[in-house]
């Protein structure tokens, strides 16, 4: 059967990556990407990725991630992240992804919600650092191959049972790919915002398909803002800054240069404050200052900030910065089990894809990466575990003539995404 492949994985984030590298290697592996493979969201994480650091934790960062999620999370989908949280971090130093040391032990930082520092980081990159690693372990890999410029259409879902999907290249061609198994890590829905820190062609194309298939969602309306993005007046994707800096002491200014509020509240707390300030002083942002960090804090631990900021005209080391909240996160999705197996059989949904529960209503700083790893191990281990037959069916009677109109059916797609958000939105009012 032509471009018949073992395992099909949608998205070349960091869940998609490990969860390749998790599978053996004996299967055959085929990852699609809409754009080059190291245009994800997971690349542009810049805080960093939390880490049961001791038993003596657990409690507090349970309780931490538990309360930023209104306590709505999946009890048991946080205990899970939590203590595999060490193993995870090993395979990531095993596949060469370097953290931050100081004297030859590890650093920890500090953000919002947290209780304690738990999250490692490298500078200012740490997604880039990480799912940059796992995309060159991948591409070593001879049974795992990456067509990049290839969007997934659909799935095909037949009695249930997903039976691989429908694709279209850049060049305009459009074609089946068979799989026995297949996994959606398409990421988030940022490219459906007017602001937002995602990038463009990250627009809920899961999501979108799951609508259409009757495959189940949760928490479709679980949007997070991110309280402090830089702002500017230049359309496009807002660059973030990472609240590592408010871990290490930058302060939120209104107008007049005073300070209004907890830089460290958990981000709906703290986006709200921002907004309420906005709205009191009659801005389109308020102030970001650095200055209680030191100078070559600010240029070592968040060189890549510092020069965007140099990019937009504000020296952060003797300025303050504008910022303004903008979409970040989606923490619903479509609903997964505790093995990222979703309604359909043979489909699994990882990384912001997803809705495990980890997050709940609103996710706890530097999780996410974290979580994305967990679950796809967890959903490659389970592929294992089920040994999913081959695929028999012959799939030459799909009719490719109704996906011809591309732009239509992603214009569709986009509006059916954003017409369930603001409609569960309306309903949870």
């Amino acid at each position: 059967m032509k471009n018949k492949t073992d395992i099909l994985i949608a998205g070349s984030g960091a869940a998609g990556l490990f969860c390749a590298l998790c599978l053996p290697k004996d299967r055959k592996i085929t990852i699609i990407t809409k754009s080059d493979a190291d245009q994800s969201d997971s690349f542009l994480a810049q805080g960093g990725i939390c880490v049961l650091k001791s038993e003596e934790d657990y409690e507090h960062y349970f309780e931490d991630t538990m309360r930023a999620g209104h306590y709505e999370n999946r009890v048991e989908s946080v205990n899970e992240m939590l203590r595999s949280s060490q193993s995870i971090i090993q395979e990531l130093i095993d596949y060469d992804v370097e953290f931050e040391k100081e004297d030859g032990k590890y650093l920890f930082t500090k953000e919002g919600g947290h209780s304690d520092s738990r999250i490692l980081f490298h500078k200012d990159i740490t997604g880039k650092e990480i799912t940059g690693k796992l995309l060159a372990r991948v591409k070593e890999r001879e049974n795992i191959t990456i067509w990049e410029h290839t969007t997934m259409l659909d799935i095909i879902g037949r009695e249930n049972c997903c039976q691989g999907i429908i694709a279209k290249t850049d060049a305009g061609d459009i074609f089946t790919l068979p799989a026995n198994t297949t996994i959606l890590a398409c990421g988030g829905i940022g490219g459906l915002y007017r602001h937002s820190t995602n990038y463009p062609h990250i627009t809920g194309d899961a999501i979108a398909v799951a609508l259409k298939h009757g495959i189940r969602l949760e928490h479709i309306n679980y949007v997070q803002i991110h309280p402090t993005t830089l702002y500017s007046k230049t359309p496009g994707r807002r660059f973030l800054i990472s609240e590592s800096v408010r871990g290490e002491g930058a302060v939120l200014l209104d107008k007049n240069g005073n300070r209004f509020t907890d830089e460290l509240l958990p981000r709906d707390r703290l986006t709200k404050a921002v907004y309420e300030q906005m709205a009191k002083d009659g801005t389109d942002f308020v102030w970001l200052s650095m200055a209680p960090i030191a100078e070559d804090t600010i240029r070592g631990h968040f060189p890549n900030i510092y020069q965007r900021c140099l990019e937009e005209g504000y020296d952060c080391t003797k300025e303050p910065i504008p910022v303004v909240p903008a979409q970040h996160y989606f923490m619903g999705g479509i609903w997964v089990d505790s093995h990222s197996h979703t309604s359909m059989e043979q489909l699994y949904a990882i990384g912001e894809t997803s809705c495990n529960g980890v997050h709940g209503r609103n996710r706890l700083a530097s999780n996410s990466l974290l979580e994305s790893l967990v679950f796809a191990r967890k959903a490659a281990e389970h592929i294992v575990q089920q040994g999913h037959p081959p695929l028999e069916t012959d799939l030459a009677d799909v009719d490719l003539s109704t996906y011809k109109n591309t732009q239509r059916l992603e214009e569709q797609y986009h509006k059916i995404v954003r017409e369930k958000i603001e409609s569960e939105e309306h309903n949870n009012e």
